[in-house]
């Protein structure tokens, strides 16, 4: 497996695998291939990297800034990650999330937060925020891994393309502060 940054010609791959890896996801509400490129449009991807086996791409990782109590910290927030559901369970999501810290240490990054299943990221050195508070979203989802420096202290907010639908942003968006 090669873990590499995007480049133009794989919109249309990226897009595919974040809507065949969310369509049954209990809590997804579809929209993970709006943010990704919403994201992209806005020229918000800090790092984008697809995993590609054979010259197919089989997975995708995001990682956009995130502002924490009202501004930069340099700290980014992690999402969407997305593997073809036949290629999940082998690997794939930690290489790219191991490939994805490393290219954000490399920019100089403080610090990743994320929301997602602590069983699932607390085995790649996440940990459950303490003094981070991400806008109606459980604290117990809301995981983090300081990279420089303490955690800090505050209210997550994100780009505003994590609230894109189909139909564009969604009626009740959620705090972005950018």
């Amino acid at each position: 497996m090669r873990i590499r940054p995007e480049t133009p010609a794989d919109a249309a791959a990226i897009r595919d695998i974040n809507i065949r890896a969310f369509a049954d996801h209990p809590v997804s509400r579809q929209t993970e291939q709006f943010i990704v490129e919403g994201l992209r449009r806005a020229g918000a991807l800090s790092v984008s990297l697809v995993a590609e086996e054979d010259g197919r791409a089989v997975g995708h990782i995001a990682f956009s800034p995130a502002r924490i109590a009202g501004r930069d910290q340099g700290w980014h927030l992690l999402g969407p990650l997305a593997v073809l559901p036949e290629w999940q369970r082998r690997g794939v999501g930690s290489t790219l999330t191991a490939a994805g810290l490393d290219a954000l240490r490399a920019l100089g990054s403080r610090g990743c937060v994320l929301v997602g299943p602590p069983e699932y990221y607390t085995r790649r050195g996440f940990r459950q925020a303490s003094r981070l508070v991400y806008p109606g979203v459980p604290p117990e989802v809301v995981l983090c891994l300081p990279l420089s420096g303490p955690e800090p202290e505050g209210e997550v907010a994100h780009h505003p393309a994590f609230d894109l639908t189909a139909e564009g942003p969604l009626d009740e968006p959620g705090r972005h502060g950018f």
